[in-house]
């Protein structure tokens, strides 16, 4: 009878919170909503409902009538909010469901709604079509009008819901991301309390960094095993040794313009990353440079071409024999498969511009293809109904060329079976020395090796340069530091995509604007061992790099409590710029900002020479910054494997400083010749949480053993 009653009542209950939010739902609800952007005046609401997953929230999907604006609010239950909202940006507008599905420290959701805070994603105005651009709306939509209406109307919703004051707000975003985070706090006011942009480029940054990148990539094939080799544990530590003079100017010149040595590791799987989707823009832009300037004009590299450049170019004629559809060009290797996981991303939102399966990915010709380190050009249609046309190329392997995502519809639809085209990496190969001739102000240091010693530039120069207006394109203006609120912005110390020294850049415009008020409102903290991308679960190599998003979280937190509280952060991680390189202090509390250090050594060293079957003793050091909390993992990996599975007991390592210093001791036998680079990977959390899956900040160290 107990039991009986018992179901009766939690049926009961279960229908009083049905009707407890039938009540509340807002959809259709006419809400009052003033805007001084009138493009956005007529929000309107299509779904309200209670979501289980990731976490339990309130999810309201919405837009504005009479634009292709959509967003969604993901808000926590009552009880768990705490006033204040965080907003995600996207390197390039896209959807608005993107950050769904995502889990554990991926999960932007629950950490929200463990935050206090509700969450808002956006489309930014209406997904990016690269392979029309000539049909972009107006820049400023997709650079933040539409997250700042989004944002200004989640308010009027969350009042709705929770009552009480204006919500604080917080936006954040990676990559172009930061350039569209940049662009709506420099742009807007009232709308954003704070920001945290991470990995931000600079306006020189496209296309300079990938150009410069790309040189370096062609004319270091083959040599780029002795460079990082001699830069681990043990190495020689001169990456020069054993190149010639044109490799030795590459590779100084790529350093210089502040790409870091150490990411050479990934040379095999970097590619050309987010440049696929540029490098139509650039020869639009520029037309007489490739066409005219290039191979023909003293003061370019191709006027009188080292062997090099001659034997890297491609221009072969040939007729299409087949069309490759997109489930065949990814079992050939030809075409990336489609991810929801980097759709989004700062790092591989790039990979995903277009409707695959709806039109060809490559195309399998008559004859092969030289046997060259192809990065990329053209596929020139020579005959047919679509003659004249130039698609981008990828790939160049055997008798197949890859397709990129960014070629017109309309044009691959005239294309068939039979036609005369012709594969042509001239322009590629022209785009590699691009930089050379775009030589900015003197504030942008990196490019002072193509001065003289008058501080004119030493090669012909483009009569535009490029990098800001592709800036403008994402932000909607050329960053300037002048800001309302207060900004926590990123920097990963191998990024090979933004390079380091760009948020230096950005940080000398705040003062200028600030001066003795940037501590105030402004912080910088680099993350070492981490690189551009900002999914934990897919780091190229988790041996070598770390995951930066606990960083990104404990700063999104940080900077709520600086704004709410007056709470200040850590302080800006301590640094100076060397020839490019952003240079930081070996210990932590000398570095400030908030990751730990960790420094190993196998036998006192960092690298020793042992039998198999002998046993090493590894000694780790971990210091973390006073006040930004406690060890609560550390994991050795000794196989290479970045699996991390023999686990450090903590309670037992040694603990000075009040929990700040701990030394870590290990012992292992190698049973097996070979190299082999024990690593220690550690992360302190701000409360010493164990059990969380957010805001961990994570370093590692490794050394090297030859086991004979």
């Amino acid at each position: 009878m107990a039991t009986k009653r018992i179901c009766m009542f939690l049926m009961l209950l279960q229908v009083a919170n049905a009707g407890i939010q039938a009540q509340c739902k807002i959809v259709g609800k006419n809400l009052a909503f003033e805007i001084a952007d009138t493009l956005f005046n007529k929000p309107f609401i299509d779904v309200d409902e209670w979501r289980e997953k990731p976490v339990r929230h309130r999810y309201i999907h919405g837009g504005f009538e009479g634009t292709d604006t959509r967003f969604s609010f993901y808000f926590p239950p009552k009880e768990q909010y705490e006033g204040r909202f965080f907003q995600y940006v996207t390197p390039f507008p896209d959807n608005e469901n993107l950050s769904q599905g995502a889990t554990g420290e991926n999960d932007k959701i629950g950490f929200s709604v463990a935050s206090g805070a509700y969450f808002i994603e956006t489309n930014g105005g209406g997904k990016t079509d690269f392979t029309n651009p000539g049909k972009r709306p107006d820049a400023t939509i997709g650079a933040y009008r539409a997250n700042a209406a989004s944002a200004q109307f989640s308010r009027i919703v969350a009042l709705e819901i929770f009552g009480g004051n204006r919500p604080f707000g917080y936006l954040f975003g990676g990559s172009g991301g930061a350039y569209r985070t940049v662009g709506g706090i420099e742009n807007t006011q009232g709308v954003w309390d704070g920001a945290v942009p991470y990995v931000l480029g600079s306006p020189m940054a496209i296309p300079n960094c990938f150009t410069a990148r790309m040189h370096a990539m062609r004319i270091l094939n083959g040599k780029f095993q002795q460079i990082v080799d001699a830069l681990e544990p043990g190495g020689s530590g001169d990456m020069y040794a054993g190149l010639n003079d044109e490799e030795k100017a590459a590779l100084q010149e790529v350093t210089r313009m502040g790409f870091p040595p150490q990411s050479w590791y990934a040379w095999e799987t970097m590619g050309i990353h987010g440049f696929l989707v540029l490098y139509g823009g650039v020869v639009m832009a520029d037309q007489k440079y490739f066409k005219e300037d290039f191979w023909n004009k003293p003061g370019y590299l191709g006027y009188n071409p080292p062997k090099s450049l001659l034997d890297a170019r491609i221009q072969k004629i040939s007729k299409i024999r087949a069309v490759i559809g997109y489930e065949d060009a990814v079992k050939l290797g030809l075409s990336e498969p489609l991810s929801a996981e980097d759709r989004g991303s700062a790092d591989n939102a790039w990979k995903n511009t277009g409707d695959k399966g709806e039109k060809p990915e490559a195309f399998q010709l008559e004859d092969v293809m030289p046997d060259v380190n192809f990065l990329g050009g053209d596929l020139i249609i020579k005959t047919g109904e679509a003659a004249g046309a130039t698609l981008q190329v990828t790939k160049a392997e055997g008798d197949k060329v890859a397709l990129a995502p960014t070629n017109s519809l309309d044009v691959l639809a005239k294309i068939k079976p039979g036609e005369k085209v012709q594969v042509d990496n001239s322009n590629f190969l022209a785009v590699q020395t691009y930089h050379r001739h775009q030589v900015p102000g003197k504030d942008y240091y990196v490019w002072d090796q193509f001065r003289d010693k008058d501080g004119n530039p030493i090669y012909p120069q483009r009569p535009m340069l490029l990098g800001p207006l592709f800036t403008m394109g994402a932000a909607g203006s050329v960053p300037t530091g002048k800001f309302s609120g207060k900004m926590i912005l990123l920097g990963s110390l191998w990024d090979r995509e933004a390079y380091p020294w760009q948020c230096d850049w950005y940080r000398q415009r705040v003062i200028e604007n600030l001066g003795d008020k940037t501590d105030d409102n402004f912080r910088l903290w680099f993350t070492d061992h981490a690189i551009h991308g900002d999914q934990s679960n897919q780091l190229d190599d988790p041996t070598r790099v770390v995951s930066y998003l606990g960083v990104l979280q404990q700063a999104l937190r940080d900077l709520s409590l600086w704004v709410e509280k007056g709470i200040a952060p850590a302080a800006t991680t301590n640094y100076k710029i060397e020839d490019g390189q952003v240079i930081i202090p070996p210990t932590a509390n000398e570095r400030a900002g908030i990751q730990p250090v960790v420094s190993v050594t196998v036998d006192g060293k960092k690298h020793t020479d042992i039998s198999a079957g002998e046993t090493v003793t590894l000694t780790a050091v971990v210091e973390i910054p006073e006040g930004q909390g406690k060890l609560v993992e550390a994991a050795w990996d000794f196989d290479g494997s970045g699996t991390y599975k023999t686990v450090v007991d903590l309670t037992k390592a040694a603990t000075k400083s009040n929990g700040s210093h701990i030394e870590i001791s290990q012992k292992y036998t190698f049973t097996k010749a070979g190299t082999y680079f024990p690593v220690l990977r550690v992360a302190a959390e701000r409360n010493g949480n164990t059990t969380t899956y957010f805001a961990k900040i994570q370093n590692l160290d490794r050394v090297r053993v030859v086991v004979k």
